[in-house]
Formats: structure tokens, C-alpha cells, sequence
């Protein structure tokens, strides 16, 4: 089989989209993406993506995006600062994409899905993603479903980063293990899909080498950054109240969709699963992916050296507001 001659991207400005849609670029992939501010995609359009103006709540848009499309790859979730609900932005946009891809005949589909999402239908995002998975899998799509965990890229802000500027590190009820993936490593499974007919119309795990606690990823970034962390260990409880406060608020309705999450994360459940098959069925090598360890080594070396270099140029009280 070969490479489609055309992808379309959605989601492609988000942490996970930009990965796929340069992935797919490298690989002689034409890459078209749809986004709702084009001023913000311009690095997209600096790789090579092909930039179409839309709204996956807006069936007109995702028509025109669709022009001379051979797949898609649907990377697409609500942003935490959109105001409004999960519901009306993904589900009604999900519902927007698929018609169009049917009316344009589009078969070939690989969705950004969860893991575990049936067991937690309670939380909006889950319960979403569930939903999306059984609405593939009822059609008569090509489809490939990559059922992921969480980003390494997340492990930065929430830990590597307060770590290093001595703030506190918050953990939530009684954390799950996570098999977090770089984005990169979940972007090469992406499009290795499009050229794989043993994906099609079946789900895949597509998780990390290992599931790491909280205790673990602290214990690693105190190892790499030199610093001893401040752990501070938040009730379920007060999460389950701050839920209750600011749904009463319409604006935050996305606030306390978001805060659900914390339900899947400090479920204490772990979250992973074997990858044998899915490497070998995708092509790809294991032991090019990238180890939470080497990531988070990474991370403080190139941080702590661009502190340094900038330390040169700073006054005696601006040196002492440094993080080492």
C-alpha cells in the first residue's frame, strides 16, 4: 500500500497534532491541517502543512478542508482555556468530522483515542473518546484506534518545572501509575497506520515502556536537576469540592470538566499495557522510544545550561533569583 497522498491533520496546532503533522511531513506525507486561528499554525506552514481556516463545529468548514483528502488523522481534544463544554465542542465536532468524511467518501481514519476510556465514562473526556471509538467501530470506516495515556510533555510542567523553582509538586488522591509517551514516539505510530493494513478497523495500546507513580518521576527529576522536591498531597475530597464550586459557574463549566480528570489519575489504578504485538505490527523498533528517563535527563540538561549561559549576563540580585 502506498502512503496517502494527502492527510488531513486535526488538532494539528495541539501538543500532539504538531508531532504527527511533522512526523507525516518528514516522510514525503502532503499535510494539509485545520485550524481555528491560522495565526497561531504559522510554524506549520514554516514545515510544510498545507493551512485551511475552520471549526469542527462548523460542517461548512470541514467540507472545504476535506477537498482531495486520501485520510485523516484525528488528533483533535478541547483546550483547557474553551469555555465551553467538552460535550458541545468535541462530541458535536466529532459527530461534524465523520459526516463530512462520509459524505466525502473518505474511508481511512486513525483516531487519537484512551486508554481504559470505557472504564471511566464518568469523566467528560473519557466518556467522549469512548464514545468516538464505538461510533468508528458501528461505521463502515477504515479505521485504526490508537488508544494512548498521558504525554511526557505533561511530566515537565507538572513536576520537572516546580522542582526546579523550588515550588511545590501537588499529588492528588491515591495516584495511578502512568506509562507516559513522548509525543514524538505516539505520532510515529500515527502515521505509521496510514501505511499499515493490519491496523485497519482495530484498537491498539499505544502506551510507554513503563508506568511510573508520582513518588518515581519526583525521585527522577531530584536526581537530574540537583534539587529536593516539595511534595504537598491534595484530598480527593477538596478536589470533589472544587468541582461542585465552579460548575455552579457557566463559564468554568470547562474548568470542572477538566477537574474530573483527576478521578482517572488518582484512581490508583495502573495504567498500562503489553506493547509487543503493536510494535510488531506497526514496524517499529522499541528501543528507538523514548525511556522517561532520558527525557527528563534531557529536559534539565538543556534547561539548566541556557540558565547558566543567561547567568553570565545578570546582575548579583538577579543571580540569586535563579534556581540553582
Amino acid at each position: 500500500m502506498k502512503l496517502p497522498m494527502q492527510v488531513l491533520v486535526v488538532g494539528g496546532t495541539g501538543t500532539l497534532g504538531r508531532q504527527i503533522a511533522k512526523t507525516a511531513i518528514d516522510q514525503g506525507i502532503e499535510v494539509r491541517c485545520m485550524v481555528r486561528n491560522p495565526r497561531k499554525a504559522a510554524f506549520l506552514q514554516e514545515w510544510g502543512c498545507e493551512i485551511t481556516q475552520g471549526d469542527l463545529l462548523n460542517p461548512k468548514d470541514i467540507d472545504y478542508a476535506l477537498e482531495g483528502v486520501d485520510a485523516i488523522i484525528d488528533a483533535a481534544t478541547t483546550r483547557p482555556d474553551d469555555p465551553k463544554s467538552i460535550y458541545e465542542t468535541d462530541w458535536e465536532g466529532k459527530l461534524n468530522l465523520y459526516n463530512a468524511c462520509e459524505r466525502a467518501g473518505i474511508k481511512r481514519v486513525v483516531f487519537l483515542s484512551l486508554l481504559a476510556a470505557s472504564r471511566y465514562r464518568k469523566v467528560p473526556l473519557m466518556d467522549i473518546k469512548y464514545c468516538t471509538e464505538k461510533l468508528l467501530q458501528e461505521s463502515s470506516f477504515e479505521y485504526t484506534i490508537l488508544q494512548g495515556v498521558a504525554f511526557m510533555q505533561g511530566v515537565i510542567g507538572q513536576f520537572a518545572i516546580p522542582i526546579l523553582d523550588s515550588q511545590p509538586v501537588w499529588i492528588s488522591g491515591n495516584p495511578s501509575a502512568i506509562a507516559y509517551m513522548n509525543t514524538q514516539d505516539i505520532a510515529s505510530f500515527a502515521v505509521a497506520a496510514l501505511n499499515s493494513p493490519k491496523t485497519i478497523r482495530k484498537s491498539f495500546p499505544i502506551v510507554g515502556s513503563k508506568a511510573w507513580n508520582p513518588d518515581e518521576i519526583v525521585q527522577l527529576c531530584e536526581k537530574f536537576s540537583g534539587k529536593t522536591a516539595k511534595v504537598l498531597r491534595v484530598s480527593p475530597f477538596l478536589i470533589e469540592v472544587a468541582k461542585a464550586m465552579v460548575s455552579f459557574f457557566e463559564p468554568t463549566v470547562n474548568v470542572a470538566e477538566r477537574l474530573s480528570f483527576s478521578e482517572v489519575a488518582g484512581a490508583g489504578e495502573t495504567l498500562d499495557a503489553p506493547m509487543e504485538e503493536t510494535y510488531s505490527i506497526f514496524g517499529l523498533d522499541p528501543a528507538e522510544s523514548t525511556t522517561m528517563e532520558s527525557y527528563i535527563k534531557e529536559y534539565y540538561e538543556v534547561i539548566i545550561k541556557r540558565l547558566r549561559e543567561m547567568e553570565a549576563d545578570l546582575g548579583k540580585e538577579e543571580k540569586k533569583k535563579l534556581p540553582f
